[in-house]
């Protein structure tokens, strides 16, 4: 059969090249390279049959102006003689040169084709510049770059520019793969699946006994044995329907998933002890839940005990917008025993009513999608990671992308451990095969084979060191400027104080400050210090932490910085308040910045008549200098902020003392230090801000 290029079927259509592959691709699921690609001849016949059917007017003069264009477009390639790449002669250099200069004459008209980042190196290759040359373009657009740093399309769109050089973006495949993702037009088979239910609740209430039960009394009494190995998710069936069990540690993992884009739980079921009631954890669930905006059951257990108490939980739980359906609320409540074995059925009967009211469903037949539960590195097997397949069915043998890892499924096992062929929507599987081991908490998604998710999985590592050089989270500094573009809506904030009166103090004031553009959300409220657990909800949520009369622990902070969330710390209501507005309004004042010069832990006090307490320390981080301003910490709370009387290396005086070394210490006016206090050294930094 006869073929045809696709720029002589362009001239002789009086299109361009580019038009034409535009008109393939849309009209007839044809997919070109470029202007040099062939069309079989019966595709060409019903392209022209296509034009042709289109009424014909007399031409524009804009649309003659048009036509002359595109026949001097190819003027230049049809002067030279173009190699028909179907013969596997080697090329005569007069052959190369017809190639290059057709390829040249197309790149003139249409750009040079470039991804979402490229080194400047590859750059300079493709537009067949100096690498000096780029580099000096680069410096006139404002950026500094070497040769082999990866720049992105806009920056190098910029140098192009100044190059005169046009370019042309192509589309990233892990971006189409994003956006297939989230595409709901593509689940065009929706069907029923099971609910993805999380246990959570406070320290000791029963989560891993309330889970145990479940297990043993629906999957033990159908197999024989039980669970060979534990995959960190299992599958349920009661009178016939499923349900999907994930065996996280609470909240800290529900949240750090979310942090990570990874919205797996439809239900959550919060268990509260009935003679125990609401306790700090229990509070911090219901938080993460309502941020998560998850539907949540209460599992009121531990009623067989003399001291149950159902009421008074059902009471407590009214404290924090829970209402109990018997109450006239929305709350299914179930009195439960995890140790008597009393009302799991009733529970797992509500858990279904409620999928069945949020209408869970999922299409089985599209590409797979789902989310990392946890992984490891198995000496004998490789990386293994055990996936909750959320969309699609995942089959032995498929290709997937994982996070920016890889690979191709040699062998899929149940929550039973038996090998299994394929899993649908709901379903938890342990797989082999991937190239590393992924983060819990990262999304797969089905490709068509191992080499594109290589290619996709490579593009996202090099995307993914771009956004973490670039990537910040709204703080109030920049709210202002987010607002007016549009970019947020809302202001999620976290409150930490030292007593609970202040906390809601704050939050009725902050929460009274929304306006028309954007509603402020006090999402979760704590006493004490400002902890990885608050970090960690902030990331999920993008929200600010605001702390008054508290500090942020150790881990907090290392945690915020990298995570870049915002923490700012307060000892008067008021300035919070009025940061807060002014941020809103885009007036805030110059910024005075504290800097943390560094932690020193109290090992050892002294009573020193006519001195006062000295302590001896350990400098834990930074340095603490004679100079610095001081706050004691005693549990993350701030007890006093002062100056230091004296600071001594020995008996000497010492102007500073950096860390891992010991030093001696007395703070003016106070005296009740006490071993295991921390202090605080910092001083304050006034910071002018750029306007807005």
């Amino acid at each position: 059969m006869s073929k045809i290029r696709v720029y002589e079927l362009a001239k002789e259509l009086a299109i361009t090249s580019k038009e034409l592959i535009a008109l393939l691709k849309d009209e007839f699921g044809i997919e070109v390279k470029n202007h040099m690609s062939v069309v079989e001849e019966e595709d060409a016949a019903l392209i022209k049959e296509l034009l042709a059917d289109k009424e014909k007017e007399p031409m524009t003069e804009e649309e003659i102006k048009r036509e002359k264009s595109i026949v001097e477009e190819y003027e230049e390639i049809l002067e030279e003689e173009v190699v028909d790449l179907s013969k596997k002669k080697k090329k005569s250099k007069r052959e190369l040169k017809a190639e290059e200069d057709a390829r040249k004459a197309l790149e003139a008209v249409d750009g040079i084709e470039i991804g979402e980042f490229i080194t400047v190196k590859d750059f300079a290759e493709k537009m067949e510049k100096p690498v000096a040359e780029v580099i000096k373009a680069l410096i006139f657009s404002g950026i500094m770059a070497g040769i082999n740093q990866e720049i992105d399309f806009e920056t190098a769109e910029k140098a192009a520019k100044k190059l005169e050089v046009k370019l042309v973006k192509i589309k990233d495949e892990s971006s189409s793969v994003e956006e297939d993702e989230n595409d709901d037009a593509l689940d065009v088979n929706l069907q029923k699946r099971p609910p993805i239910v999380t246990v959570m609740g406070h320290v000791d209430h029963g989560k891993t006994s309330l889970l145990d039960a479940i297990r043993k009394a629906k999957v033990t009494e159908s197999e024989a044995g039980g669970i060979t190995q534990h995959i960190g998710a299992y599958t349920i069936t009661i009178n016939g329907e499923k349900i999907t069990f994930l065996d996280t540690p609470g909240h800290e993992a529900f949240t750090a998933m979310r942090a990570r884009g990874a919205q797996v739980t439809d239900i959550v079921i919060l268990v509260v002890a009935a003679d125990d009631g609401i306790m700090p954890q229990t509070i911090e669930a219901i938080n993460h839940c309502k941020a998560a905006n998850v539907p949540i059951i209460v599992a009121i257990n531990k009623i067989d005990k003399e001291s149950a108490n159902p009421d008074r939980v059902k009471q407590e739980l009214t404290e924090y917008g829970l209402v109990a359906e018997e109450w006239g609320g929305s709350t299914i409540c179930v009195p439960v025993s995890a140790k008597a074995k009393i009302g799991i059925d009733d529970l797992l009967e509500m858990v279904l009513l409620t999928a069945e009211v949020e209408e869970l469903k999922a299409d089985p037949t599209r590409r797979a999608i789902g989310t990392v539960i946890e992984s490891q590195l198995d000496k004998g097997r490789g990386p293994v990671a055990t996936l909750l397949v959320q969309k699609g069915t995942l089959n032995v043998g498929d290709s997937i992308l994982v996070g920016s890892t890889y690979g191709r499924i040699r062998a899929m096992f149940d929550d039973k451990g038996k090998k299994i062929k394929s899993a649908g929507p709901s379903i938890p599987v342990e797989v082999l095969g991937l190239s590393e081991v992924p983060v819990a908490g990262d999304k797969f998604n089905e490709v068509k084979d191992e080499k594109t998710a290589r290619g996709m999985a490579e593009a996202r590592k090099i995307k993914e060191k771009s956004l973490q050089q670039s990537s910040m989270r709204v703080s109030l500094e920049d709210l202002y400027s987010q607002v007016k573009e549009g970019k947020i809506q809302e202001l999620p904030i976290i409150i930490k104080a030292d007593v609970q009166g202040s906390i809601e103090a704050l939050r009725g004031s902050l929460e009274k400050l929304s306006t028309d553009e954007i509603k402020v959300r006090v999402i979760h409220g704590g006493v004490g210090a400002i902890t990885e657990t608050d970090i960690s909800l902030a990331a999920a949520s993008n929200a600010v932490v605001i702390g008054f009369n508290v500090r942020p622990d150790n881990n907090a902070q290392a945690v915020a910085e990298k995570e870049k969330v915002y923490v700012k710390t307060y000892r008067v209501i008021y300035n919070a308040l009025d940061d807060v507005k002014s941020a809103m309004i885009g007036m805030l004042s110059p910024d005075i910045k504290e800097v943390i010069q560094g932690r020193v832990e109290i090992r050892q006090t002294y009573k020193v008549s006519n001195v006062g307490t000295i302590a001896g320390c350990y400098v834990l981080t930074g340095k603490i200098t004679r100079n610095s301003e001081v706050r004691v910490l005693r549990g993350g709370v701030i007890i006093h902020e002062g100056h230091l009387a004296s600071l001594k290396r020995f008996k000497d005086d010492a102007k500073e003392v950096n860390a891992g070394y010991e030093c001696g210490l007395s703070i003016d006016k106070f005296n009740d230090l006490r071993e295991g206090d921390i202090i605080e050294a910092f001083y304050m930094e006034e910071i002018k801000r750029s306007e807005l």
